[in-house]
């Protein structure tokens, strides 16, 4: 196949790469240009996809665990090998900046190269029994048919984080890939079959009508898991869908992250972080910080900072290495940014810096201050480039405030103290949790990443992202 990203607009799925009359358009946030026509999919394709996926299964599973992982590091290093034209893609397709969307390569087929090394180990264990004359053992085997939804803002890493366990384990995958980035999932389909990878093991079917496409993969009883990265929305409609086949469910949501930073941190030191962490991808992952609580000791100190450090970030076309901070990725996501930063201004807020669209998706990096507890951006994520600063007095105020959320996935803390980051790290109910670290879901692959409340169910990543795509037997034998 040519990997021109114009003519990337096939589905792969029941064998082969299949060119359909019904197409949906796909746009480069950074100055609107149409950069392709991809296959809208239907449900009839979806059924297409579960006969084959069943047919592959049936052979797949049965390949040694060490040839798997041969594949899969063919996989990794073909990755590698196209690193430039695949982070190429991913900025035109969903706007993140260039320099981002390399380190997402890496990130991304950092998790195939880990599956790889793991899929020779999967085994069971010799379990000691009451009875002399009996022996036990538990061996592990997939999960079977897998339906993956993932995201646009993550185009490589979502997919490899998801694709890289399940085909380690000796499950297949049926992938929709988000509407708004759907070539680099057709481009990744493409790298599985070169390095190997049998046919059917790894699906691709863009769609622009989810619901629909959906319906009959999530009915299917030969379709054993879901995993989904997305909404809470969408997420609470998928888990409900799943019970009725008691699907295994994997499910990575909401975040509505919190950073708090107590008068004894190194004030320099987090705000650096904070806009790490904030402003990477332009405020659109669901780890961003999306709250800043700062103990009134140090809030005028380190508002300025944050403020200073925010002002100074380049904002431009997304293809260019000396941007820092690119567009949003459609229309909506720039007018829930713009709702909720008037809503907090409207409250008594102020802008320190930005605060302003500027043309087409771009939106100015901005520091809200003095905002009022009711504001929606305090309540509702933003997955856009604000930050706003709340004022705490005391440890306790600042957990109550920070776990006041329906949301659990990821919080940060800065503190210089011990004990302190200790009980913070310990209050806090969150999945992931970084102390004086803006970015400890980058340690991937290894790591387990997942939330709680309604951030979720299950991990991805590590041995436990691993357990997720694998039924363990038990074998009870009896020697006489």
């Amino acid at each position: 196949m040519s990997r021109d990203p114009a003519t990337r607009s096939r589905a792969y799925f029941a064998g082969g790469w299949h060119a359909l009359d019904r197409t949906f358009p796909v746009f480069h946030p950074g100055n609107g240009q149409l950069i392709g026509e991809v296959a809208d999919c239907s449900a009839g394709d979806a059924r297409q996809a579960i006969d084959a996926a069943e047919r592959a299964l049936r052979s797949w599973r049965r390949v040694n665990g060490y040839e798997r992982g041969r594949v899969l590091r063919r996989w990794f290093e073909l990755m590698l090998a196209h690193q430039e034209p695949l982070a190429r893609l991913m900025t035109l397709e969903m706007g993140k900046p260039i320099t981002e969307t390399r380190g997402e390569v890496h990130y991304a087929a950092s998790f195939i190269e880990w599956c790889a090394e793991e899929a020779g180990r999967i085994a069971g264990e010799r379990v000691n029994l009451r009875f002399p004359h009996k022996r036990g053992l538990t061996v592990q085997e997939p999960v079977g048919i897998v339906y993956a939804v993932t995201p646009w803002n993550f185009p490589a890493g979502m997919i490899t984080r998801k694709a890289a366990p399940a085909l380690a384990a000796g499950c297949v995958m049926i992938l929709k890939p988000a509407e708004l980035s759907p070539m680099t999932a057709l481009y990744l389909a493409e790298l599985w079959l070169e390095a190997g990878g049998p046919p059917d093991t790894f699906q691709v079917l863009p769609t622009n009508d989810a619901p629909a496409f959906s319906q009959p993969l999530m009915a299917d009883e030969r379709v054993r898991k879901l995993t989904f990265t997305g909404s809470t929305e969408v997420g609470r409609l998928l888990y409900g869908q799943a019970a009725r086949t008691i699907k295994r469910v994997s499910l990575e949501l909401g975040g509505h992250a919190p950073v708090l930073v107590f008068d004894d941190a190194d004030l320099e030191g987090a705000a650096r972080e904070v806009i790490a962490s904030k402003f990477r991808n332009a405020g659109q992952t669901c780890v961003c910080t999306n709250r800043v609580y700062v103990q009134r000791g140090v809030t005028e100190a380190f508002t300025r900072l944050l403020t200073e450090k925010t002002a100074a970030l380049t904002v431009g076309d997304p293809l260019l290495d000396g941007t820092q901070v690119g567009p949003v990725v459609e229309q909506a996501g720039l007018d829930k940014i713009q709702a909720q930063v008037q809503d907090a201004l409207a409250r008594g807020a102020r802008a320190t810096t930005g605060g302003q669209a500027t043309g087409g998706l771009y939106f100015q990096p901005t520091v809200l201050t003095d905002v009022h507890p009711d504001s929606v951006i305090l309540r509702e994520e933003t997955f856009g480039p604000v930050a706003p600063v709340v004022v705490f007095d005391t440890e306790e105020e600042g957990l109550a405030l920070a776990n006041a959320s329906e949301f659990g996935l990821a919080a940060y803390a800065y503190t210089r103290d011990l004990g302190r980051a200790f009980r913070v790290a310990e209050g806090l109910e969150y999945g992931i949790v970084g102390l004086n670290d803006g970015l400890p879901s980058a340690n991937a692959p290894h790591i387990p990443f997942g939330g709680m409340k309604n951030s979720g169910v299950g991990r991805e990543g590590g041995h436990w992202g691993l357990d997720e795509y694998l039924e363990t037997k038990f074998i009870s034998l009896s020697l006489v």
